[in-house]
């Protein structure tokens, strides 16, 4: 049996304001009994005891594939391509300001 954890008007309409929700009295109630129901269920996980169990980080048995990382030789350096630029500072292509 789940525990019901009862949450007043009050309860729902704070929650809807840190939400930034505006709810009508009819969907207070509504949701009262939703977000009770909720609570209610959390409350019974709370109690499963879990202590002689392993934690899970994945369920599929898959692992994870690597591969060597080499180094790739593209031909130019940014050296060179830099030479090819009309201005450059700091190994940069230099640019007129744009914002003021």
């Amino acid at each position: 049996m789940i525990p019901m954890v009862k949450l007043s008007h009050e309860d729902v309409l704070k929650l809807a304001r840190l939400a930034r929700l505006q709810l009508t009295d009819s969907e207070v109630t509504q949701f009262s009994g939703e977000i009770s129901a909720i609570l209610g269920y959390v409350e019974q996980l709370k109690s499963v005891d879990v202590d002689s169990l392993m934690p899970t980080s994945q369920v599929t048995g898959l692992t994870n594939v690597m591969r060597k990382d080499d180094m790739q030789n593209y031909g130019p350096t940014p050296a060179d391509l830099l030479k090819n630029a009309p201005a450059t500072k700091d190994g940069h292509i230099k640019v007129n300001r744009m914002l003021a």
